[in-house]
């Protein structure tokens, strides 16, 4: 049996906070009929890995509301509207949260965070080369503290469970994919070799 897409009949925004706006959206289906979903529709995200010269990924201690505790992530947030462009507002993020900075940013890749309810894009990215220029500017309800850790014990810490924040799994992900990145880019440890 062939599926079937669903066509859109209306958008009806029913909340909105600083963060996301929640609609409803009314749809049919030829097989399904009509019926309501619910959308969150927050601005696209950026996270981005800040690699130092003797690789060292630049990670951030963060306080997360969602599960009441501390994760261990990458610097990311989400695109402003006065950022250029998603590059932009990681380079940003990067150096509000870190304090570190590059001027060598690659694109990773690009993933939906949960296509079944937000149509959003994370797009993730690397700094390669990163220096520390400033203190970390924080915003005012984050509690965030900045630590280094070994590239190479990135995949252990994925595989151990302390690093359990989905899009920063992704973004080392993508960097582990990538074949055409810089030496000291290379494969987390303990992350799956490529063939060649």
């Amino acid at each position: 049996m062939k599926i079937q897409r669903w066509r859109t009949l209306g958008d009806e925004r029913i909340a909105t906070t600083p963060i996301f706006d929640l609609y409803r959206r009314r749809s049919t289906n030829p097989r399904r009929g009509e019926r309501n979903f619910y959308l969150l529709t927050p601005s696209n995200w950026v996270n981005i890995i800040p690699l130092t010269s003797d690789g060292q990924v630049v990670m951030i201690r963060q306080w997360r509301h969602g599960i009441s505790d501390f994760t261990l992530e990458i610097p990311g947030g989400m695109v402003d509207p006065e950022d250029r462009s998603p590059r932009a507002a990681a380079r940003r993020e990067m150096i509000e949260e870190s304090g570190y900075d590059s001027r060598k940013i690659t694109a990773l890749g690009k993933v939906h965070p949960n296509p079944a309810i937000q149509p959003n894009y994370c797009y993730s990215f690397l700094a390669d080369y990163v220096r520390l220029i400033a203190a970390p500017q924080f915003h005012g309800d984050e509690e965030i503290g900045v630590v280094k850790v070994p590239l190479s014990d990135v995949g252990r810490l994925i595989t151990s469970g302390k690093i359990t924040h989905a899009l920063v799994i992704t973004a080392f992900a993508f960097l582990d994919l990538r074949n055409d990145l810089p030496k000291q880019a290379a494969r987390p440890k303990g992350a799956r070799k490529r063939r060649s």
